[in-house]
């Protein structure tokens, strides 16, 4: 939500660590970890010791700290940017701010965007509101910047969209970061519930139609979903928000509308074998 939670400030430190490990050249010590947030030891510690656990930090053969979350969601995003063609991009939140942390570059020319690295707003992107939704971060004080004319920026406003985001498991955004851009994104859960991160699909409108939004948004949800699974991810076990039930629904809605089709090949199948049986019986019983 956007009101301030508990517990976000270690939500916030955390975060802060597992950015340093993601855009640290290579691995990093524990030593420099807590220099560079400026954490304490036994936070630094405590902290990394939760995001090892959630497999999103790991450690080598030296003890040394190695970015966990983007190695195990890249078959993810690169199966999404297959998918859809589009800009894919894995963001946490950090200091009130959105960090992407992963991306899998579009096929398109017009549109590409290099976001990584890019600290942008959480208010006016479809990762920061499914943050924002699902009590991953927090909005900090003060108004709303507007980054474009179509930017929300009304908290009364915002809350409804974050509502609507946790009813249907995705938020969008159309042109509130920038013109013309168009994105989703979907939760990811770690085990017990909580969400660590979002996964989006970004283009220009002129691609990302209305008609094509929801067929992207099944896909996103879709892999977030199987993300979430492979962090230890229990629908039942979801805390925040009815958007991962619908997730999973969502995620097996192609399987199921592909069940009654699949029941009925069989007997397809079977009807001329049966209409061949009758005639035979009845040419014996002639004969």
């Amino acid at each position: 939500m956007v009101s301030t939670r508990g517990g976000t400030q270690a939500v916030d430190r955390a975060a802060r660590l597992l950015t340093e490990v993601v855009h640290a050249p290579g691995s990093v010590t524990f030593t420099e970890l807590a220099a560079a947030t400026g954490l304490a030891k036994s936070t630094t510690s405590r902290l990394l010791l939760a995001l090892e656990r959630n497999g999103l930090v790991r450690r080598d053969d030296a003890g040394r700290f190695r970015p966990g979350l983007t190695e195990v969601a890249q078959p993810f995003l690169d199966r999404l940017g297959r998918d859809t063609g589009e800009t894919v991009n894995l963001g946490v939140g950090r200091d009130g701010m959105v960090e992407q942390i992963a991306q899998v570059d579009s096929v398109y020319v017009i549109g590409a965007t290099n976001w990584l690295g890019r600290a942008v707003p959480l208010h006016c992107t479809a990762i920061g509101k499914v943050l924002l939704a699902y009590g991953a971060a927090t909005l900090p004080p003060g108004r709303l910047e507007r980054r474009a004319e179509q930017t929300i920026t009304s908290r009364a406003a915002l809350e409804a969209e974050l509502a609507a985001a946790r009813q249907r498991g995705y938020a969008v955004i159309d042109g509130e970061l920038e013109p013309g851009l168009v994105a989703v994104a979907a939760p990811v859960y770690r085990d017990g519930g909580a969400v660590v991160a979002a996964l989006s699909v970004s283009g220009p409108g002129t691609r990302l139609t209305p008609p094509r939004i929801a067929e992207v948004a099944a896909a996103c949800i879709a892999q977030a979903s199987a993300l979430s699974t492979v962090l230890g991810h229990r629908p039942e076990h979801t805390s925040h928000g009815d958007g991962a039930p619908r997730l999973a629904q969502a995620a097996q809605a192609p399987r199921a509308a592909q069940a009654p089709r699949a029941a009925q090949a069989p007997r397809a199948a079977q009807a001329p074998r049966a209409a061949q049986a009758r005639a035979q019986a009845q040419k014996e019983g002639a004969a």
